[in-house]
């Protein structure tokens, strides 16, 4: 593989759509707005590439913009109109997913978006505390402070359920 401070966007977008794409899809909970998030994402890397001195830290940059992007949208007021109809489930295309996963997943959908990123990034994108504090743009107590909520929060909603950390 060739050095990351010589990839050009387009050798790092090919590269790590997959793995970023995840991250939005985690980090905003919707496929649409995920490919939103990260095409938005990519856009403001892309721009400033050049600027981008260590090139194998880029998956770091996109996830900043990614973060500070969904930050942006929480200041916003909603805008999507609540309806008496449920959408269509749609087709899980023959997937054999756990039942525990599945209910995992719906309540962390259910976090309030600060605090299903703080999880995002500490245990699916492996950062630490300090790591993602910087991502999020606050403190390591407030990192610890909402990752011990939120995994509170999931605790209560789903008993059964072993969660570590």
């Amino acid at each position: 593989m060739t050095d990351p401070s010589e990839l050009s966007f387009a050798e790092f977008m090919a590269a790590r759509w997959a793995p970023l794409y995840r991250t939005a899809y985690l980090l905003s909970g919707d496929p649409h707005d995920a490919e939103e998030l990260l095409q938005g994402a990519l856009a403001k890397t892309c721009v400033r590439w050049a600027a981008v001195r260590d090139k194998g830290a880029a998956d770091a940059y996109v996830r900043r913009a990614m973060v500070r992007a969904l930050a942006s949208r929480w200041r916003r007021p909603w805008r999507e109109l609540a309806t008496d109809e449920l959408p269509d489930p749609g087709h899980a295309g023959g997937l054999d997913v756990r039942a525990d996963h599945l209910a995992l997943w719906a309540e962390i959908r259910r976090l309030p978006p600060r605090m299903r990123a703080t999880l995002v990034l500490r245990y699916l994108e492996d950062l630490t505390e300090e790591a993602t504090a910087r991502e999020l743009g606050v403190s390591v107590g407030s990192i610890k402070s909402q990752t011990h909520h939120a995994l509170k929060r999931l605790r209560a909603a789903l008993p059964d359920l072993e969660l570590s950390r």
